[in-house]
């Protein structure tokens, strides 16, 4: 079982902009997405409260923002707590995160230009970079700019930020996955795959090695919801 008592080391609050409440929010929610916080783990306002030298407005202010979107749950009387992953959830969220992704690498692959191309080599460099030098979140950093680099060359603003809801709990997850140095290789493969294919103003091969890649990330969750099932929500 997990230790549930953990103490959690979050980001100081300088580390973002806008209300004291938005950076609390902020703070507390990349502690989640990383799995500082633990699936099931209680959140203890009074300790968030004294790390980050803050009253209890502002916390409840951000729980009751976490909460909206599904990552934490307020029990009365109990306290508040990390949400389970649920696979339910993730394989409706990466249902469609595919849809998004899939259509926008077919329009890329139609408009994509040299400088847009140049982008994306920079990014995969950077990521063999940090594959070499096993630094496993400085990847999983440039993993995602990549993927919105190419949400961002569709010019629909919105794209971005709808894939991204839709892949909350599919990008929590995805941590559990990461710290596996081969899994990290293979998925730099499949970048690769992504962005020789963009290159290529290749509709067809673009489709293809973007559902391949994605389709990966369901089959390791799977597995380790097999063998972890405390991280699991059982409903």
């Amino acid at each position: 079982m997990l230790p549930l008592e953990t103490a959690v080391q979050l980001t100081p609050l300088s580390s973002y902009h806008g209300t004291l409440s938005i950076r609390v929010y902020h703070s507390l929610k990349d502690a989640i997405l990383s799995l500082a916080y633990q699936p099931g783990q209680i959140m203890r306002k009074g300790d968030i409260c004294e790390q980050l030298d803050i009253s209890r407005g502002p916390v409840s202010e951000a729980v009751t923002r976490l909460a909206a979107e599904g990552l934490v749950n307020v029990i009365p009387q109990a306290g508040t707590f990390v949400t389970r992953f649920s696979m339910a959830e993730i394989r409706e969220g990466a249902f469609l995160r595919e849809a998004f992704e899939i259509a926008a690498v077919e329009l890329v692959a139609k408009t994509i230009t040299d400088d847009q191309v140049k982008l994306l080599q920079r990014n995969l460099r950077v990521q063999q970079a940090l594959v070499d030098d096993l630094d496993v979140q400085g990847f999983y950093q440039f993993d995602r700019e990549m993927h919105n680099l190419i949400l961002s060359f569709t010019n629909y603003r919105r794209l971005a930020t709808m894939a991204e809801t839709s892949w909350l709990q599919v990008n929590r997850a995805r941590q559990l996955i990461l710290p596996n140095p081969h899994r990290v290789a293979e998925t730099l493969a499949e970048h690769k795959a992504i962005v020789s294919a963009l290159k290529a103003r290749d509709p067809k091969a673009a489709r293809q090695a973007t559902k391949k890649h994605l389709s990966q990330l369901l089959l390791h969750l799977e597995a380790i919801e097999i063998d972890r099932p405390d991280l699991f929500d059982k409903k």
